[in-house]
C-alpha cells in the first residue's frame, strides 16, 4: 500500500498528527516535507514519538506491535529541526 499526501491539506495535517505513520513513511520523511511549517513537523515528530514509546512499553509487556523501533531515528529528526526535548522532565508512559 502506497501512502501519499495531498498537498498543503490541513486534514493532513490533521491525520499525520493523529497518526504519523499512516501518512509518513519515516521520521526523516516528515523532516524533508516542504508542506509543513517547523513547528507543524515538530508536533507530528513529537506525536510519532509517544507512539514509539508506547510501542516499546508494549513490547516489554510481551506484547509487540507492527511499528519498528522508531525513537532513535524520531529523535535524530527532531534533532534535524533542531528541538531538543528535555527528556529528563517528560512524562513516563510506563505507570
Amino acid at each position: 500500500m502506497e501512502k501519499k499526501k495531498e498537498r498543503g491539506s490541513k486534514m493532513d495535517f490533521e491525520k499525520a498528527k493523529l497518526n504519523p505513520a499512516a501518512v509518513f513513511k519515516s521520521p526523516q520523511e516528515v523532516v524533508s516535507s516542504q508542506e509543513l511549517s517547523r513547528e507543524q513537523k515538530i508536533d507530528i515528530l513529537r506525536r510519532w514519538e509517544q507512539d514509539a514509546r508506547l510501542m516499546e512499553v508494549a513490547e516489554e509487556e510481551s506484547m509487540p506491535g507492527p511499528q519498528p523501533k522508531l525513537l532513535q531515528p524520531i529523535r535524530n529528526a527532531l534533532h534535524a529541526l533542531n528541538y531538543w526535548p528535555d527528556t529528563e522532565h517528560s512524562s513516563p508512559s510506563k505507570v
